[in-house]
């Protein structure tokens, strides 16, 4: 990138001017990670000042059974395979109550699009669950994907669907099901009926009836930098329309690994693609945080991206890195990438003040619950955020 353009876009983005579908492009195409790095990091200070969000939830997957063979998804598993599952709904229960001591405040559901699960089976397990937690703890569940596939299911509309998700608990949906929108990528990815228009739909009738979402990104795998730009620009149109996205999460491709349980490989993008590398994860941080102006949180799921990296990332753009999750099949039935299955509320908070900001804990509609005192800035050896 030739110093005028990078002068221009610096100037645009002090000035809080919209960037636009040319700049994203642009700036994907720069290698100077530092300078975009302190320019989503001007970004996210003026939004979140030194403050890194984070929350203590449990990831649920109820079932892996699943009618879709999405090109990129290992957790699939079709009905009599070895290690195909569902839970009862009692099963579900007490997974869910174990983090009870641990003050849980997020229980985040997403599961396979199962072929035979009757519909009110969903209704039923998120009233049973909201019914045996506190009531301090939100129940996230379902991507647009799943929704969609309630309707076909049911017989019923999208706003009936929600309807009797909202009246039994659901207060967020999650934000799954998004990959990438644009059909040149989508059409080699996805194996389900869920595509833009139905996704944008199902949470424009969330947002509508009061529900705030997040909103995803999968990327590193066989997109380009002008789909991942194409991608945050329909969000960001989306947002101004709606104003109910209060996160957005990129989240990096898992590449895979031979399946030696049952010797399968379900990856069917595995032997044409690599994982993103770090830098390319903290560009992606960048460049989506200097477009998706209108949305004021970014998030770096830390399972899908490294303890490391997403402590990097915390300085390119995020202020949120999730929460304790404590089991998440989606990717660890992916890879053999190394993260955990679990952080404690103590561990959040080192990696948060290790990476020179304030931890404070957030639920799921982004109220405070508590804060806590941010690093030492006495001690010469604590990294401090990056400067414009």
């Amino acid at each position: 990138m030739d110093t005028g353009l990078k002068r221009e876009l610096e100037a645009k983005v002090v000035a809080g001017e919209r960037l636009s579908r040319e700049d994203g492009i642009a700036l994907y195409a720069c290698d100077d990670l530092a300078w975009l790095g302190g320019l989503a990091h001007h970004v996210r200070t003026q939004k979140n000042g030194d403050v890194v969000h984070f929350n203590v939830n449990r990831h649920l997957n109820m079932t892996n059974v699943c009618t879709a063979s999405c090109a990129y998804c290992s957790f699939q598993r079709k009905p009599g395979e070895k290690d195909a599952y569902t839970m009862r709904i009692e099963d579900a229960v007490r997974l869910a109550k174990e983090m009870e001591s641990e003050q849980l405040t997020e229980l985040h559901i997403v599961n396979g699009l199962h072929p035979t699960l009757p519909w009110r089976y969903y209704p039923r397990s998120i009233r049973a669950l909201k019914e045996a937690l506190p009531p301090t703890v939100a129940i996230k569940a379902f991507t647009a994907t799943e929704i969609h596939w309630f309707e076909r299911i049911s017989g019923l509309s999208a706003e009936d669907v929600l309807d009797e998700l909202i009246d039994a608990g659901l207060e967020s949906l999650t934000g799954g099901g998004a990959e990438i929108f644009d059909w040149e990528v989508r059409q080699h990815i996805v194996d389900h009926a869920t595509h833009w228009e139905d996704w944008s739909r199902i949470h424009r009738l969330a947002h509508r009836k009061g529900l705030k979402t997040p909103c995803t990104m999968l990327y590193g795998h066989i997109e380009e930098p002008r789909h991942r730009v194409d991608h945050v620009l329909r969000l960001r149109e989306l947002q101004d329309e709606t104003g109910g996205f209060h996160v957005f999460i990129p989240l990096r491709y898992q590449h895979d690994f031979h399946d030696s349980r049952d010797g399968k490989i379900r990856n069917k993008l595995m032997a044409r693609t690599t994982m993103a590398t770090g830098a390319e994860a903290l560009k992606t941080f960048a460049v989506s945080r200097l477009l998706f102006d209108n949305v004021q949180h970014v998030k770096v799921f830390w399972v899908m991206h490294g303890l490391q990296t997403a402590e990097l990332a915390l300085n390119h753009g995020a202020d949120d890195i999730d929460g304790s999750v404590v089991e998440y099949k989606i990717t660890h039935d992916a890879d053999e990438f190394g993260t955990p299955d679990k952080m404690t509320r103590e561990s959040l908070l080192d990696l948060i003040r290790n990476a020179g900001f304030r931890p404070v804990e957030r639920n799921t509609r982004y109220e405070v619950i508590r804060e806590f005192e941010g690093p030492d800035h006495a001690r010469r050896e604590t990294p401090q955020p990056m400067r414009v």
